[in-house]
């Protein structure tokens, strides 16, 4: 049981990585969102998706091998973190539990820096939107009754011949 409580532990520390890379490419994404320079925006978003990927796959292998250690200590299939903690002998239980706790701690900075980058991008998305409405290539975006943005055609225009 020890070669496999080490093998969960192993893969949780590789996840823990994996999330603190999601993190700083999430911020190097939020820097060139800052920054204006769009140019490298597709790079920024391709290797959040990239890590993204890698955790994916991760999170696959971390629940074969829960499921073994689960199985070996006599608990349920999928076991969570918590549970794995509170049926792991010393000091396992700690282990886990630690991991579990910086875990969380990540996924919350995470959730908050991708909020942070999507509210950045409505704001970028909104300001190119009225600088076409601005000038005159876009309409500006209407509301439906149900607070819903629509685009809404250009539409018969009049010009004055003087222009």
């Amino acid at each position: 049981m020890q070669a496999e409580l080490g093998e969960v532990s192993n893969i949780l520390w590789r996840e823990r990585q994996l999330l603190e890379l999601l993190m700083f490419k999430l911020e190097e994404e939020q820097l060139v969102l800052a920054s204006g320079r769009t140019r490298w925006l597709q790079h920024a978003t391709r290797e959040v998706e990239a890590v993204l990927g890698e955790i994916k796959r991760m999170e696959l292998d971390r629940a074969v091998h829960v499921d073994a250690l689960a199985r070996v200590m006599g608990s349920t299939e999928s076991a969570t973190l918590r549970e794995l903690s509170e049926h792991a002998p010393a000091p396992w239980d700690l282990i886990f539990s630690e991991h579990r706790n910086a875990l969380m701690e990540l996924t919350l900075e995470i959730d908050s820096v991708a909020k942070s980058n999507r509210d950045m991008l409505n704001r970028g998305q909104a300001a190119t939107r009225d600088a076409l409405a601005a000038l005159g290539e876009q309409e500006p975006a209407a509301y439906s009754p149900t607070g819903q943005s629509t685009e809404r055609g250009l539409g018969n225009r009049l010009f004055d011949s003087a222009m």
